[in-house]
């Protein structure tokens, strides 16, 4: 037998014993370990789904035209950028499936090209999307420091913000710079846009279309991660080219969950009660995290805290959360060599469970 690619375990399922630990406590694990949304997405969206007539046939690969439409109308409301729903927008079936696939289709499309450029500390689909297509993963902390070699093989360059795990903004419009100067597609990761806190929610596609995607999921914004759906935006030329390919291979979102994506973009008031409540729970964890000596600051964007483990050893400071509130969180490997010496708590659980941890240390 030949040998050849064995995936690695699933990062979140490294965390058996962490969670075994924190089972011990009375009140089980408080698992803040998956940035995975524990609040309901508004009530007429769950009812949008059991709409007659959206079931029974093939939905389009594309996205309904409603479903474009209400991208369109939420990026230009949301985020102040315009695009055409007809030509730079497209459905996909939730966002990790298009950052794992992208590069495949892409190196199809530029067989010449070999490169994914992806932040250092990252969310890891991005490095796996790459490894699965068969071509370089290569991080970078900073755009100046990326190799011209590189940027001359690359495929396509990430970007996260606000950034998965670290909470940061980015210069949305320097990105779309350094690649429009060396003809290398952006693909811009925008899934907590709407949860910006130091300034206005923003997208790479107010600097225009040209060479750049917007990526955006409905898994955040409307709690609503179990109905995998999401969208892509920008470029007509990249859009058009990887809606054809990802026809395909059969990528659709499954039609009530569109019909129920149109619905749940035209509310922005659900997000915004959703926006503050995160605040709330970061800032509540922050607290606890103080009272165990592990001061953590608010970010900037998401729903993440991003903080240095004491010694810089991640795992012994997850295990100490474990053993004195019951949380479980992430090491920071799991985010890339460049931050192992960190961890992240996503901010969703339930209030109670938050309140729970906070008393197992002691705060009223």
């Amino acid at each position: 037998m030949t040998s050849g690619f064995v995936p690695p375990p699933y990062p979140y399922e490294r965390l058996g014993e962490i969670k075994a630990i924190a089972d011990r406590l009375e009140g089980g694990q408080i698992d803040l370990s998956v940035g995975t949304p524990c609040d309901s997405p508004p009530p007429e969206v769950i009812a949008a789904l059991a709409a007659p007539g959206r079931a029974e046939g093939y939905p389009p690969s594309i996205g309904t035209a409603a479903l474009r439409s209400a991208a369109a109308d939420w990026i230009s409301r949301r985020l102040g950028a315009t695009v055409d729903p007809d030509a730079e927008v497209a459905a996909c079936v939730g966002t990790k499936e298009f950052v794992a696939s992208a590069p495949q289709f892409l190196k199809l499309r530029t067989p010449d090209k070999d490169t994914v450029l992806y932040p250092a500390i990252s969310y890891p689909t991005y490095e796996m999307g790459a490894i699965l297509s068969g071509v370089r993963a290569v991080p970078y902390q900073h755009l100046g420091e990326i190799a011209d070699a590189d940027a001359a093989r690359a495929l396509c360059l990430w970007v996260n913000s606000p950034n998965n795990p670290t909470g940061e903004l980015s210069d949305l419009a320097e990105v779309a710079g350094w690649g429009r100067d060396r003809e290398v597609p952006v693909l811009s990761d925008e899934c907590y846009a709407e949860f910006s806190y130091s300034q206005p929610p923003s997208t790479i596609l107010t600097s225009g279309t040209a060479g750049v995607l917007a990526l955006h999921s409905l898994s955040k914004r409307d709690n609503f991660a179990g109905a995998r759906i999401g969208f892509y935006a920008g470029d007509p030329e990249l859009v058009h080219y990887l809606r054809e390919a990802r026809k395909h291979a059969g990528l659709m979102a499954p039609g009530p969950v569109q019909h129920a994506a149109t619905v749940a973009l035209a509310d922005d008031e659900h997000v915004e009660a959703q926006r503050q409540r995160y605040w709330r729970r970061m800032t509540r964890l922050c607290q606890v995290l103080a009272a165990l000596g592990l001061p953590a600051k608010m970010p900037d964007g998401g729903f993440y805290l991003w903080l240095e483990a004491p010694d810089g050893d991640a795992w012994a400071a997850t295990r100490m959360l474990a053993e004195r509130a019951g949380i479980v969180a992430s090491p920071g490997e799991f985010y890339g060599s460049a931050s192992t010496g960190y961890l992240r708590l996503a901010a969703v659980a339930p209030d109670d469970r938050i309140e729970l941890a906070a008393r197992r240390v002691g705060l009223a």
